[in-house]
């Protein structure tokens, strides 16, 4: 049986004398930030955006677009509202997911930050702008950013370039299982511009054939639009993005060697 009108009443009466009494400030501060991921497909190569920091701490170092959740939204709100400051943009029009919680004591310098990051992708940012707390924002090769080499590689502010390579991992995975790779091409699109997103991420060549045949075999991956687009050899079929969300059979990823 359901607490009757009077049990309801004490708890309620209990619970707000607990919270009047409750002083936050005997515990440790934390605060909560989100930081964004975002990946797209810029002159033939996985680009993500970065912004150099305008202010301390890591002033002149390349970041995440990111920040503080304001106390009355939602972490989702806080990072469409930051890409929406990094971009430009007045909406996103990308696909947009939480990645992972990042939360080592000394992450930040400033105080205990805990960051929820997100990953998102977008079929093409043409001339991302700086928001308010940063100096400039561009697009970086992936590649490039996360490279051995200190000379082709940006200075990384706090610890963004885990948060980098946790969302790369996390889209080659999802590529095989989703139909995620839609997100990365403006539609209509032809099945080279398909395979271009997989070759891109992957790092691989695939044969075009065995792809055409896999994506057009996978029931609602795909669907024609009716068009075709001039290729300048001929003309090839013209699609948009598929009902489906995950692939069966999956599209597995060859390794390094095109397996």
């Amino acid at each position: 049986m359901g607490a009757s009108a009077a049990e309801n009443g004490r708890a309620a009466a209990g619970e707000a004398e607990f919270l009047a009494a409750y002083d936050p400030r005997e515990f440790p501060p934390v605060a909560v930030t989100v930081d964004i991921v975002l990946l797209t497909l810029r002159h033939g190569l996985l680009s993500v955006l970065l912004i150099r920091r305008r202010d301390h701490p890591y002033q002149g170092y390349w970041a995440l677009p990111g920040g503080f959740a304001d106390p009355d939204e939602d972490l989702e709100q806080a990072a469409q509202r930051e890409l929406l400051e990094e971009t430009g943009l007045s909406t996103f029009p990308g696909h947009l997911e939480q990645l992972r919680t990042y939360g080592r004591p000394e992450r930040d310098p400033r105080m205990r930050v805990i960051s929820v990051a997100y990953l998102g992708m977008v079929p093409g940012i043409t001339r991302p702008e700086a928001g308010s707390d940063a100096a400039v924002a561009r697009l970086w090769p992936v590649e490039d950013v996360l490279s051995d080499d200190e000379q082709v590689r940006p200075q990384l502010a706090f610890d963004h370039a885990t948060i980098i390579e946790d969302g790369l991992e996390r889209v080659r995975s999802k590529l095989e299982y989703t139909s995620l790779a839609t997100a990365f091409v403006e539609e209509p699109f032809t099945i080279a511009d398909l395979r271009r997103v997989y070759e891109t991420v992957w790092g691989v060549e695939l044969d075009y054939g065995n792809f055409r045949r896999k994506v057009l075999n996978t029931d609602g991956f795909v669907e024609p639009t009716g068009d075709t687009a001039p290729t300048g050899r001929g003309y090839a079929d013209l699609y948009r993005a598929g009902r489906t969300t995950l692939l069966q059979p999956a599209m597995l990823r060859p390794d390094s060697r095109g397996r």
